[in-house]
């Protein structure tokens, strides 16, 4: 996620933005010459998920003919395709960065709201709205404890500065790692007193002489979504810091682990047209059809990542719409990942996410 708390990669190397770029040129001619429209859609369950609660309803609705590319757009391909003039897909996933790089870069189309229904652009969560790019998913960073360590009716950490407070609340602790940007800066900070609505800018310095007093404490610094998960489930951890979706799949297995959503941090993935896409069009109605109250809970059945329409509440049932970081009960106390502030560069040309790492990479061999 470079700062968008990305749930599923974290570094991506030369070789396979080589590839990935080849790979998407190869389908231009097929999928453009035809008049088809190719969406990107990442992989996995995450891609079917697309397909089925997506890409067949808006082709049966519209009769456009849709080419679903299981792969991801990592921002150095979409750079690549729209320098190059070779932009090979119509519509992308964009995390908050690249969103917030695309009027300076050139990267994304506007987006057309005039053909939005009031209600439902209404509804879309505010930050996950922009002028290039429109909310998918909403997700979370949050604090999660084992049960059978701190059970209900007994002491819980409820806040970040709880968490630091390693007497009142002893346990084996894990929190993400800095090594792609995305380290617990945030929640550094609300340790430190800072209040919310005032982390941003963030203070560099201070977060990590906050990170200073709970280094000892932690067992583990997390590199990914998966490793953290794996930590929960077998009880290495008693206290962590995870991404949202990971511990409710862990839950809705059984395991003995519950999500404090106080001071989560909530980023979001959206969809963005790609510069120069010859099927434009129909691109701007492809997104605006998925980012509809009904797709978005259909998708949500589906897998479990939180919708951006908040609408979309209103058609999952109740248990299963509080599994999601953007259940409007949660969004109250969440902090918003600033990615802006992120990808800001200073004087130097070095963006803040930038020097995080750095410092970061510093920092944990100390």
């Amino acid at each position: 996620m470079s700062m968008s708390i990305n749930r599923r990669r974290f570094m991506h190397g030369a070789s396979a933005i080589a590839v990935g770029a080849m790979s998407y040129q190869s389908r231009r001619a097929a999928a453009q010459s035809s008049g088809e429209l190719s969406v990107a859609l990442n992989g996995g369950d995450y891609a079917k998920a697309c397909i089925e609660a997506y890409v067949k309803p808006f082709e049966a609705e519209t009769g456009i003919k849709v080419t679903p590319v299981a792969e991801e757009v990592p921002a150095a391909t979409l750079e690549l395709m729209v320098s190059t003039n070779s932009v090979s897909v119509d519509v992308i996933p964009v995390d908050a960065t690249t969103t917030f790089k695309a009027p300076e870069k050139g990267l994304l189309e506007k987006i057309d709201y005039s053909i939005y229904k009031k209600d439902e652009l209404d509804a879309i969560v505010e930050f996950t709205r922009t002028p290039y790019s429109v909310g998918s998913i909403v997700y979370a960073l949050c604090m999660v404890y084992n049960t059978e360590k701190f059970p209900a009716g007994k002491p819980r950490p409820a806040t970040w500065a709880e968490f630091w407070d390693v007497s009142k609340y002893p346990g084996v602790r894990a929190m993400s790692s800095g090594v792609d940007g995305s380290g617990p800066w945030e929640e550094a900070l609300l340790a430190d007193g800072v209040p919310a609505d005032a982390l941003y800018p963030l203070d560099i310095d201070r977060a990590f002489a906050s990170l200073d007093k709970i280094k000892p404490h932690i067992r583990k610094w997390f590199v990914t979504g998966s490793e953290n998960q794996q930590l929960l489930h077998d009880k290495v951890v008693d206290l962590a810091q995870s991404y949202d979706g990971r511990a409710v799949a862990l839950m809705d297995q059984g395991a003995p682990i519950e999500v404090n959503r106080n001071q989560q941090k909530v980023t979001w993935e959206s969809w963005g047209i790609p510069k120069g896409t010859k099927n434009l069009q129909n691109a701007q109605k492809f997104i605006e059809f998925v980012t509809r109250a009904d797709r978005q809970a259909a998708f949500a059945k589906l897998i479990p990542y939180g919708p951006a329409n908040r609408n979309a509440y209103k058609l999952l049932p109740e248990d299963v719409g509080r599994k999601f970081a953007s259940h409007p009960d949660y969004l109250k106390a969440s902090i918003v990942a600033d990615s802006k502030w992120y990808a800001t560069a200073g004087s130097d040309g070095v963006t803040n996410v930038e020097r995080l790492i750095q410092r970061w990479n510093e920092w944990i061999l100390q």
